[in-house]
Parts: C-alpha cells; sequence; structure tokens
C-alpha cells in the first residue's frame, strides 16, 4: 500500500465552496507528482490499493470514502475521528 497526499482538487464551479470534487492531485511518497480522477481515487482507497491524505498546519487527515443511499459516492478527510472540510479548501490544481 502506498500513501500519497494531496495538495490539490479539481471542481466544476472553482468558487463553489459544496461542488463534487471531479480529480484530485499532490505527491506520493517518492515525491512524484499524481493527479487523478476521484472514481480512480474511490477505487485505490476501497480496494485498500493506496491510502491518500491531506497535511495542513502539521496536521494529517486521511481521505474516506463516503457512500450514501442514491448519491454519488464523495470523499471527505477525517482527523482525530472527526470529519473535516479541508479537501474543498485545497487549491485548484493546474489545468492538465
Amino acid at each position: 500500500m502506498s500513501d500519497y497526499q494531496v495538495t490539490c482538487i479539481t471542481k466544476p464551479n472553482v468558487n463553489s465552496t459544496h461542488e463534487s470534487i471531479t480529480a484530485l492531485g499532490g505527491y506520493g511518497s517518492n515525491g512524484q507528482s499524481w493527479y487523478d480522477t476521484r472514481p480512480n481515487v474511490i477505487g485505490f482507497i476501497e480496494s485498500g490499493q493506496h491510502r491518500f491524505y491531506t497535511k495542513v498546519n502539521n496536521v494529517i487527515a486521511w481521505v474516506q470514502v463516503v457512500r450514501e443511499t442514491n448519491k454519488v459516492p464523495y470523499l471527505r478527510t477525517v482527523a482525530d475521528g472527526r470529519y473535516t472540510n479541508n479537501l474543498l479548501s485545497l487549491d485548484q490544481c493546474p489545468v492538465k
């Protein structure tokens, strides 16, 4: 299992605080940059293949998949057992 830091996101409306994330990007433990779609990241997390996290002010928050009835799965972070909203506060990823 590899860990990947999430440092940026892509969402359809950059000014929205509630818009769904469509892609994420950042750096792996080897320092190499990465960028992938939300469905692929969800697949990596659910299969146990990779873990993703944010790090803000030296606090790590792990990315988890949320599945609610009749809704598209989405991602959010958990730090110290509490849900946080730091994914949506990340900068937009550069255009790929």
